[in-house]
């Protein structure tokens, strides 16, 4: 067998079985975030969270398999592993990134929905001492 052809067999072995990991991961602790703010609605919660992980497994099985090819020669196993460690490690980055991104966008729907609402603001105060303007004459 071709030896860049085991480089993608072993490539595909650890980067999909990551990629369950991470995206298991980020639905399992994503669920607290996302139960908090539609505490009024399990249901959306639960909708909300698996839209997520369905595209955070579109965008990462996408990249794996974009990134599977090579036109690097490999005639020694060394050479198979070094381009297996450059490949899975660009895939670990991408993956840490968009677990980030989709830690930051829990987050942020979570901010948003226990923010206090904005009401009414206050009329200006004048500053002590601050002369004040003559009223207007009525109409």
């Amino acid at each position: 067998m071709d030896r860049i052809v085991v480089a993608y067999a072993l490539y595909l072995l650890i980067t999909i079985p990551l990629t369950v990991l991470v995206a298991r991961t980020l639905s399992k602790h994503g669920r607290a975030f996302l139960a908090e703010v539609f505490a009024d609605s399990p249901a959306l919660a639960h909708a909300v969270n698996q839209l997520l992980v369905v595209g955070f497994y579109l965008v990462s099985l996408g990249f794996v398999t974009l990134f599977l090819t090579s036109h690097a020669e490999v005639p020694t196993a060394r050479e198979v592993f070094e381009l297996l460690s450059v490949k899975v490690g660009v895939v670990a980055l991408i993956l840490g990134a968009m677990h980030l991104t989709n830690v930051l966008v829990f987050n942020g729907i979570r901010r948003r929905h226990l923010a206090p609402a904005p009401g009414p603001r206050p009329a200006p105060q004048p500053y002590p001492g601050m002369p004040q303007a003559p009223p207007f004459p009525a109409p």
